[in-house]
């Protein structure tokens, strides 16, 4: 019996047991978002990237986390629930902390820095602060949440390098 003269669900069942086995064999693609990854500050030789390597200054304390996220500076994707694309996050130390951000290509991102001081999860506005790539100004009327594009850092395919001051109320 050829092929062809197989029944149609014969047929199709072979075509979705193939097409699977196909799927199966092929490497899964990273995920764009929500990837959580550790600081590896040797990802940042200048022979590698693209990356940023980010400095955070005036930490304050040596309490709680500290949360480093990348996000592609667009008017979709900056601070938008769950459009990050890397996080970093390590216990805080008091003075200042270097970090490596991968990114995926070249192209525009920003970059938010959380420091939960006292380590609950949860954003209290009389201890906890806050930064911005570029240092931003943040007020009343943006709500701590500049433009995307006072934000915006250009990468290229290299390691680019910025210092981002802490802001605590």
């Amino acid at each position: 019996m050829t092929k062809t003269n197989l029944p149609y669900r014969t047929r199709a069942a072979a075509a979705l047991l193939a097409t699977a086995g196909l799927a199966l064999s092929m490497p899964a693609m990273a995920e764009p978002y929500r990837n959580e990854i550790r600081n590896e500050p040797a990802r940042c030789q200048s022979d590698r990237g693209p990356a940023i390597m980010v400095t955070v200054d005036g930490i304050k304390a040596s309490s709680g986390k500290l949360r480093v996220q990348s996000y592609r500076a667009t008017s979709g994707e900056w601070l938008v629930k769950g459009k990050w694309l890397s996080r970093i996050e390590v216990p805080a130390r008091a003075g200042s902390m270097s970090f490596c951000v991968p990114v995926p290509s070249s192209g525009t991102y920003g970059i938010a820095v959380r420091h939960d001081v006292n380590g609950n999860g949860h954003t209290d506005l009389s201890t906890d602060g806050g930064a911005m790539s570029n240092n931003p100004s943040i007020n009343i009327f943006n709500l701590g949440k500049p433009s995307y594009t006072k934000v915006g850092v250009p990468v290229g395919d290299g390691v680019k390098s910025i210092r981002i001051q802490m802001k605590y109320m």
